[in-house]
């Protein structure tokens, strides 16, 4: 079986020569020592001031939400076309998406649309970098700055991608970062926050754990989302190797771009100018060929080849959003179109020039 993805990891004995220290100091959570390594080696890594390193993205993502504080009811503008997390933390902070439609090209959220979009309601814009395709960061910046509206990226999909120079970290009051196993760059689970703003650094402390401060002073109403340090330590371990893990997922993605390329029907993503890609996910667009998204996905499937309708369906054709007023298909007509076509084929690091002829064979078969 080939899977649509495999999980990154270091050699067993580099993994196990760092937890070596846990079981000599019994020290497994609460922001011990790897932790505090990996959360210094990620600001390093990401050129950024602050990381706050969580148990999961979607922990991470509402977390940093709930920490601008938002007026209940209020709204924000997001995509349909991104996982339920998106949403979900959105919803779970008592906030109202407004979903906007995604552009044709790279299937991240279409700038051009937002503005109408604004109400006075609107407090911020959650744009999702889509498999590793950045938003239109410029210009979103522009609108949030004339409205003033925050802009929270969920930059799940970004993470080691660079735009003009600039890691996508650094964009936005903050981005979200997904470390889940299926990720370019995992801690087995795991998540951050990135930010620039110094009062943040308590704050997410604060709603990451309970709000303790001391032994004796709980001072927030806090919950638990801390990481803890056999994921820290995988974290440290992956990202010595992410370099050459990013390297050899472009060998896979350009192999497959060599075989399906100016095919009639078969629309792939480019790579965005100024963007320095993580080759996070291959997304083929079936539009107009000989075969459907489903039929392709049924004859992989036959053959041992797991590929992924991914996103589909829509986050607003979600039996527990359909009924929102802000919601409604007809109203993001390109991330329908997309979401109706799209299948992501497998990709990982090791994934083999055999293996991709393969697939490739029995999607022009």
């Amino acid at each position: 079986m080939i899977n649509v993805t495999r999980s990154s990891m270091p050699g067993f004995e580099e993994f196990c020569e760092e937890i070596k220290e846990l079981w000599e100091s019994h020290w497994l959570t609460n922001m011990g020592t790897k932790h505090k390594q990996l959360q210094a080696e990620l600001e390093q890594y990401l050129d950024t001031p602050h990381v706050a390193l969580y148990t999961n993205g979607h922990l991470a993502l509402e977390n940093v939400i709930a920490a601008f504080d938002f007026q209940k009811g209020s709204e924000v503008i997001t995509t349909p076309f991104t996982f339920a997390s998106t949403t979900h933390a959105i919803v779970r902070n008592g906030l109202v998406p407004v979903f906007c439609d995604v552009n044709e090209n790279d299937y991240t959220i279409d700038v051009t649309k937002i503005e109408a979009l604004i109400t006075d309601k609107t407090v911020a814009i959650v744009p999702v970098h889509v498999y590793g395709n950045i938003c239109d960061v410029e210009t979103i910046k522009n609108i949030a700055d004339k409205y003033s509206l925050k802009v929270i990226y969920d930059a799940a999909h970004a993470f080691g991608t660079t735009y003009k120079g600039v890691n996508v970290a650094n964009f936005g009051d903050a981005s979200m970062f997904s470390f889940h196993a299926t990720k370019v760059y995992n801690t087995i689970e795991g998540g951050a926050v990135t930010f620039s703003d110094d009062s943040f650094v308590q704050l997410l402390n604060d709603l990451k754990n309970f709000g303790i401060r001391s032994p004796e002073e709980v001072a927030f109403v806090g919950g638990n989302a801390k990481m803890n340090e056999f994921q820290a330590a995988m974290g440290i371990c992956n990202l010595r190797h992410l370099s050459t893990e990013i390297a050899k997922r472009k060998k896979v993605v350009e192999h497959y771009c060599s075989r399906l390329s100016g095919i009639n029907g078969i629309k792939l993503c480019a790579i965005q100018d100024g963007v320095v890609s993580n080759y996070a996910y291959f997304p083929v667009v079936f539009d107009g060929y000989k075969y459907s998204r489903d039929e392709i996905f049924s004859k992989l499937g036959e053959n041992g080849i797991i590929a992924r309708k991914y996103f589909y369906p829509l986050v607003n054709e979600y039996d527990c959003y359909k009924d929102l007023s802000t919601a409604g298909t007809e109203k993001t007509p390109v991330a329908k179109h997309i979401a109706d076509r799209v299948l992501t084929l497998p990709l990982y690091a090791d994934l083999t020039e055999k293996d991709i002829d393969m697939i490739c064979d029995i999607i022009i078969a």
